[in-house]
């Protein structure tokens, strides 16, 4: 294992600053969102325990999912195999797969996107009535299934929200929307100081009625599927509610998460100017696939030096290449040539993609789009099993919030459907079985020791700032140790008060948020810190080639009290092995 660099001391609250639940609900579990993971997993749990509370931020049909325009990748083609998609996705993710987890992944998703078929979901076909497979960055095959030219993820959320909204009904299930899940409700510690099992969540609700305000959700099993933490970034393709919540919760609730570090900046995000920030629109990697070249600002095409794939290397190797060759040009984006693949094929393949380009005066047939790198995806999160179990007792994961080992140091393109799809069905399996049996039974939840914390809205700016600065694109360690510095004169204080006296930020939406935001932030900045090397999503300039030693997992948790525990394991295992205690 290697040795760990000297880090600076970091705590972070084990609870949120919140009113007192005013309400309660009882379930055998409790999911968390409600993407392709999150309605999966419900949609499962609903025929196998006898009672699923399905929580979701928006509606139903505002998970991340619906963004997702690229794909699903899955071995569907009788030439291709589940055994080359293994390779591909091992080769991408720089060493740091987890080779069970992958194959788990490559052998049962044919089977679980064909039931997604089955759910209703409808894929483009060819004229023969087979599947339309193209190819995207890091596939060597045809393996990439798709709906409504690039509108996968909206019509595989169409299809599992349908079948939610057709057991509503049902007593065995219960939706609350418009819900931010606040903290993991955990019961008494076990006597070597390990998290306390789970006991349920709190919960805000926006609304009237019963369901109205901070209540709590009590269930022996809380299955997460919150999704990404792009708003932890002033520039992203995720949507507004992506700000890390699942995560941050699951930190204060003990658990372990690794490979934070890894972030994926997607290579070609519409670029309109240095100041804009939020949401960005996203050139989806399908573009590529279908021909569009890669050129800088004086119209060189620069991947074929880079890659033997060009254009669809995967895209750690995209990204990084891109801001190499802005930074040799002096220019803040490069040009994205789709013009001879013809106005007729890109309205009809990429109908979204150019109705979102033709917002901005852009015409892909006729036009070069400028495009640059912006957070799209991160390949750490909760460090789970291949069933979705956390180091906490009865904390699942699954989906982009999750830790699985499938993406190791990068993600190959559309493999996060895939694993939303395949983990989710383990999950709500093992959560069923364990349920059942009287493995997971009810607890009592307990305060954990610890501060509680509440972060300023008005202090956003400044965090996605710092984090942009910090655990960005290209990282150093006096940027990392700078970011760090910069997060802890953050005010993360309930206490914290103005010169007038009155506090910094009231127990709300926003401040819950911020301070979910800050959390994040804070210990993926201390793990691309710990990490000296340069793989897959984690660039150091400082050290920019990957280093043997560092084939590890970088873990972190929250001790009991709120200090945070650094270490190195093995990429397969579910232990920090080697601690440095902070």
């Amino acid at each position: 294992m290697p040795l760990l660099p000297d880090l600076p001391p970091v705590r972070v609250a084990t609870r949120l600053a919140a009113p007192d639940p005013g309400w309660s609900v009882e379930a055998d579990a409790v999911v968390v969102g409600s993407g392709v993971a999150g309605l999966t997993a419900a949609l499962e749990l609903r025929s196998r325990v006898r009672r699923v509370l399905l929580v979701t931020k928006g509606v139903l049909s505002s998970g991340s999912t619906v963004w997702a325009q690229g794909g699903i990748a899955a071995a569907l083609d009788p030439a291709d195999s589940p055994a080359a998609h293994l390779r591909d996705t091992l080769l991408a993710g720089g060493g740091l797969c987890d080779p069970r987890a992958v194959e788990t992944l490559v052998t049962e998703g044919p089977r679980r996107v064909r039931e997604l078929v089955a759910r209703g979901a409808v894929f483009d076909t060819g004229p023969d009535g087979v599947l339309s497979l193209t190819r995207e960055g890091g596939h060597r095959a045809d393996r990439i299934a798709h709906a409504g030219g690039d509108a996968t993820g909206a019509e595989i959320s169409r299809a599992l929200v349908a079948q939610i909204e057709a057991v509503r009904e049902d007593p065995g299930i219960e939706v609350i929307e418009h819900a931010l899940v606040l903290d993991v409700l955990t019961g008494a510690p076990g006597p070597d100081g390990a998290p306390g099992p789970v006991a349920g969540v709190t919960l805000h609700v926006i609304g009237e009625g019963s369901r109205d305000g901070v209540g709590a959700a009590l269930a022996p099993a809380v299955v997460l599927a919150t999704g990404g933490i792009g708003q932890v970034y002033r520039s992203s393709t995720n949507p507004a509610q992506a700000t890390g919540d699942g995560i941050a919760a699951a930190l204060r609730a003990g658990a372990l998460l690794g490979d934070l570090e890894f972030v994926q900046f997607h290579p070609t995000v519409l670029w309109l100017g240095a100041g804009v920030k939020g949401q960005l629109t996203l050139v989806s990697e399908a573009v590529r696939g279908e021909g569009a070249l890669l050129l800088d600002t004086d119209g060189v095409r620069f991947m074929p030096d880079v890659h033997e794939l060009a254009e669809l290397a995967p895209r750690d190797v995209v990204a990084h290449a891109i801001v190499r060759r802005m930074a040799a040009t002096g220019s803040d984006h490069v040009w994205l040539d789709a013009r001879h693949l013809g106005g007729d094929f890109l309205r009809r393949r990429f109908p979204t993609i150019h109705e979102r380009l033709a917002e901005h005066g852009i015409d892909p047939a006729t036009d070069l789009v400028p495009v640059a790198p912006a957070q799209h995806y991160h390949s750490g999160g909760v460090v789970t099993d291949l069933d979705g179990r956390s180091s906490v007792r009865g904390l699942y994961a699954v989906g982009e919030v999750a830790c699985t080992g499938v993406h190791g140091a990068n993600r190959l393109a559309s493999n996060s459907l895939l694993e939303g799809l395949v983990f989710a069905h383990r999950a709500a399996r093992d959560v069923a079985g364990r349920v059942e049996g009287g493995f997971l039974p009810r607890v009592e939840p307990v305060v954990r020791p610890g501060d509680e914390a509440l972060v300023a809205a008005a202090s956003r700016a400044r965090v996605q700032r710092v984090a942009t600065d910090g655990p960005g694109v290209l990282r150093s360690a006096e940027g990392l140790r700078r970011a760090l510095d910069a997060l802890g004169r953050i005010p993360a204080d309930a206490q914290a008060r103005r010169d007038d006296g009155r506090p910094l930020g009231e127990p709300q939406l926003a401040e819950w948020e911020t301070t979910n935001v800050h959390q994040v932030a804070t210990v993926l900045s201390l793990a691309a810190l710990a990490r000296e090397e340069s793989r897959g999503g984690h660039a150091r300039a400082d050290h920019p080639a990957p280093r043997d030693a560092w084939r590890v997992r970088v873990g972190v948790r929250a001790a009991v009290g709120g200090g945070v525990v650094v270490g190195t394991s093995g990429p397969a295992s579910d232990g920090v092995s080697s601690d440095d205690s902070r």
